[in-house]
């Protein structure tokens, strides 16, 4: 009896802890949440922006930097273009994943109108591919210009920007999770939620393919952020102490930190 007490006194003093130095009250948490979503529904004709990354999710923690997604509206990404009506001033790619690794997909341009479009493909063997590069290399600003991975960081390191492109239908190679077996979570609002929004694509390669330069990785970070959003409040603690396990422990041996993403 007396070691679960001290079982409980010690899970509390750890939860107030997580609270009042780390991530905060469940209060805090929704008052960050709703300011991102107000600024995220500031969207403009060319893009939509969400706010991802610790901060997305509502976890102010020390020394994260703010993750922002800027989707591109103007282009548009198909699984197969069998039934899409094109509209004149829009951009069409559709995936080629025939010498992808799973994960991956190529983007073969299908129709554009726009001149900036063609300057920011790369020919192999008669098709035009999207490069990843190109693509990075058009968002490049003078104090936005530090690669990170498929983002592009502001010199301080405060801001990751990643400039993605949108496909508004769920894909194939993700089909196996719509087909799981329902259980209590995700409740199946959630789920349908993050399927409507679909999958989003981040220019970067696997690094060293052939292909490298017109590699796009599938990303479902809108969908994991749902997922997120899920959580109580003491699944988010939770969350956040793994988030602190990886950073402070893992990632600083050299021979793991490329192996786990927060």
């Amino acid at each position: 009896m007396a070691s679960d007490d001290t079982t409980r006194n010690l899970s509390l003093s750890l939860y107030h802890y997580l609270c009042q130095n780390i991530v905060g009250y469940e209060d805090h948490v929704k008052t960050i949440r709703m300011m991102n979503n107000v600024r995220d529904n500031l969207v403009t004709d060319q893009k939509v922006c969400i706010t991802s990354g610790s901060f997305g999710e509502g976890i102010e923690m020390k020394g994260s930097d703010i993750d922002v997604m800027h989707i591109l509206k103007e282009i548009k990404v198909y699984e197969t273009m069998s039934s899409v009506v094109k509209i004149y001033d829009k951009t069409y790619l559709s995936m080629y994943m025939e010498e992808t690794k799973p994960g991956f997909t190529s983007l073969l341009l299908e129709y554009t109108n726009a001149v900036d479009v063609l300057p920011m493909c790369t020919d192999d063997r008669g098709n035009l591919f999207l490069s990843n590069l190109k693509f990075k290399q058009r968002f490049e600003r003078p104090r936005m210009n530090v690669d990170h991975g498929p983002c592009l960081s502001d010199q301080d390191g405060l801001y990751d920007y990643c400039f993605c492109l949108h496909s508004e239908s769920w894909v194939t190679p993700a089909k196996q999770w719509i087909l799981r077996p329902n259980n209590s979570w995700p409740c199946p609002e959630v789920k349908q939620n993050i399927i409507d929004h679909g999958v989003l694509f981040v220019p970067i390669g696997i690094k060293g393919s052939a292909n490298e330069e017109i590699e796009w990785r599938l990303s479902f970070s809108v969908g994991e952020k749902l997922l997120i959003y899920a959580f109580s409040h003491t699944q988010l603690l939770c969350y956040a102490l793994l988030k602190i396990l990886l950073k402070d422990a893992i990632n600083v041996d050299t021979q793991c930190e490329a192996l786990l993403c927060s």
